[in-house]
């Protein structure tokens, strides 16, 4: 744990000299993209090595000891927290490293329940390889759900219909997991996930950082702010961005309300629409349903842009404030960089959650 501490200590020391760049406020914050490109052949799906094991610290806060480790029907235990992430080839580096920083730093890491989401391989094998005790279930989601509906975006990768997954939770999940933490597969938690898994909702839906001081017309286009009968969706609202990478969601309101047929009628608005009303992928339809209505979270918990714009991918510095997670939303992703020889200063603390390649 002697890294860890190293870690901490050194995101306390970025945050006090850290000063907010003026570039975060000029770029709208970038989803978190995928792509399916990679050949399934590729050389690093044996080359994870094995996570630390891990126990719960008090039993008394942890509840009771959860046994049996990988039968699907204890998924309905009360007493687990419920994480979904994604799992595809170019994302599973960081997907691998998102799961290990939060068992890391969680007093519970037995009563946390993951959720993966599939789409073209089958990742299974190689997570049980890579976390033997861990809490897990594979969900495969259908690409052609949602094909139809996806338009061209400002990014190819921004197209890839595993982005769109997470509209489908309620769906996928079992009817008796209540509430999910959405991540995404590019950041690592830096602090206890039972925290943020205990946010209160309120009347919400879905609780997420929001971020008011971003220019939320940049989201949709002119065509979207000069008809009516788009711009009066936010009538009544104080609609503010937010990023869809980190969300609490409740998935009893959003099943008895029907959010996903919700979120799918704005993308076939804008796939028939004569003018496109946005130009990025999965984040303008949970805007469009959501923003004016989410339960704020504290920024903390979504430390984003990290990956930098969606075409330049440069370096970004923090936000003012403290850190519970890092996310490297946008093009610029620390394994690569890191790869590459060319990370920029911040990627550092993604790497010592990384179980790629051989131990140092």
């Amino acid at each position: 744990m002697t890294w860890v501490m190293k870690v901490s200590a050194f995101i306390s020391g970025v945050i006090a000299i850290i000063v907010v760049s003026p570039s975060l406020q000029s770029f709208p914050p970038a989803e978190a993209i995928r792509s399916s490109t990679l050949d399934f052949n590729y050389p690093f799906f044996s080359s994870f090595r094995t996570a630390s094991q891990f126990h719960n610290a008090d039993h008394l806060q942890c509840g009771p000891r959860i046994h049996h480790h990988h039968h699907h029907h204890h998924v309905c235990d009360p007493n687990l927290v419920h994480v979904a992430i994604t799992l595809d080839v170019d994302y599973l580096r960081g997907s691998i490293a998102a799961v290990n920083s939060i068992l890391q730093h969680t007093m519970c890491p037995e009563s946390v329940f993951f959720h993966f989401l599939v789409s073209d391989t089958n990742l299974e094998t190689l997570v049980r390889s890579t976390f033997p005790q861990l809490k897990f279930k594979v969900y495969y989601f259908d690409p052609e759900i949602v094909r139809s509906l996806i338009s061209t975006s400002v990014r190819q990768a921004l197209e890839q219909p595993l982005n769109y997954a997470r509209n489908y939770l309620a769906d996928l999940l079992e009817p008796c997991v209540r509430r999910v933490i959405y991540l995404d597969s590019d950041l690592v938690v830096v602090d206890d996930i039972m925290k943020l898994w205990a946010t209160s909702l309120g009347k919400r839906t879905i609780g997420a950082p929001e971020y008011c001081h971003a220019n939320f017309t940049k989201y949709f286009t002119a065509s979207f702010w000069s008809d009516v009968r788009f711009s009066s969706a936010f009538k009544g609202r104080k609609p503010c961005y937010f990023n869809t990478g980190v969300m609490v969601i409740d998935l009893v309101k959003w099943r008895r309300v029907g959010y996903t047929k919700r979120i799918e009628k704005w993308m076939d608005i804008q796939k028939k629409s004569k003018q496109r009303i946005y130009e990025l992928g999965s984040l303008p339809p949970f805007l469009l349903v959501f923003a004016g209505h989410v339960a704020p979270i504290e920024h903390r918990w979504n430390q984003h842009g990290l990956g930098g714009d969606n075409v330049r991918g440069s370096c970004r510095d923090l936000h003012a404030g403290p850190v519970s997670l890092l996310h490297w939303s946008g093009s610029g992703k620390p394994w690569i960089r890191l790869d590459l020889k060319i990370p920029c200063p911040l990627d550092n603390l993604w790497a010592p959650y990384d179980l790629y390649g051989h131990s140092s």
